[in-house]
């Protein structure tokens, strides 16, 4: 069965940087798409950046030009580059993958303290 594994979140100053890595194993296709989405203290989930095979991208306008979604399709890979980190970024970020149906991953807890 399809399975998202996550890496890199952790603590980190505003200003600093981390790498996001998902990468999904038991599949026998590649995925349409794959995205990041994030869902802070009391707040909604919400997409961060997405990425489609043919390696267009679209972000969320709050991490525009910070952030960097990026894929290896022939390992079913998706990282986020972040960049210039904000206390506001503080969120469980959750990787997705989307093809037969919606797969996520379990979170990664990103803090950033000022």
């Amino acid at each position: 069965q399809v399975r998202l594994v996550e890496s890199g979140g952790g603590l980190v100053q505003a200003g600093g940087s981390l790498r996001l890595s998902c990468a999904a194993s038991g599949s026998s296709f590649s995925f349409n798409a794959m995205a990041w989405y994030r869902q802070g203290p009391g707040k909604q989930r919400e997409l961060v950046a997405g990425i489609i095979r043919s390696g267009v991208t679209n972000y969320a306008d709050s991490v525009k030009g910070r952030f960097t979604i990026s894929r290896d399709n022939a390992a079913n890979t998706v990282y986020l580059q972040m960049n210039s980190l904000k206390p506001e970024d503080t969120a469980v970020y959750y990787c997705n993958a989307v093809g037969p149906r919606t797969w996520w991953g379990q979170g990664t807890q990103v803090t950033v303290s000022s």
